[in-house]
């Protein structure tokens, strides 16, 4: 045990004075006393006798392990959309292109923000909505001019 240790170290010290060598038995004696309590059921009176003399050593603290490093690994992905409601997807690692222009969804886009976090998918339904409203009035114009054109055949036709 740790106390044996500690009496085998004092009797090496306490060769040096003869005071040591009694008190290096004394230190003997309640290793010994220690190891038989440790050992054998201890009545009240035996732990009262033996508390001040079996006193432990304190232990050196323990070595804090390095902290563990985490490899982590960093990707980069792009998504840029245009005026026309068109979204383009890029996925990069460190400098080179894992997936490059790959056509994605409005709605795609919309939804996989909502998913990542609520502060993302709000400037991002902002874009998409204004390129929403865009289309509609390009979609307007066209149906205007459609209508024209047609009236202009008809027109042609009598």
């Amino acid at each position: 045990m740790t106390v044996d240790t500690f009496a085998a170290e004092a009797q090496t010290d306490a060769v040096d004075t003869p005071e040591a060598a009694l008190d290096s038995s004394t230190a003997t004696d309640s290793a010994s006393t220690t190891d038989a309590s440790v050992d054998s059921p201890a009545t009240s009176e035996d732990a009262e006798t033996t508390a001040p003399l079996a006193e432990k050593p304190k232990k050196a603290p323990a070595k804090k392990a390095a902290p563990k490093k985490t490899k982590t690994l960093e990707l980069t992905l792009t998504v840029t959309g245009t005026a026309d409601g068109e979204w383009k997807a890029e996925l990069k690692q460190g400098n080179s292109y894992i997936a490059k222009n790959l056509l994605v969804a409005a709605a795609a886009v919309s939804r996989a923000a909502k998913e990542l976090h609520e502060d993302l998918s709000g400037p991002i339904d902002e874009v998409i909505d204004a390129a929403r409203e865009q289309q509609a009035a390009k979609v307007a114009a066209l149906e205007a001019e459609l209508e024209a054109a047609r009236k202009a055949l008809a027109e042609l036709d009598d």
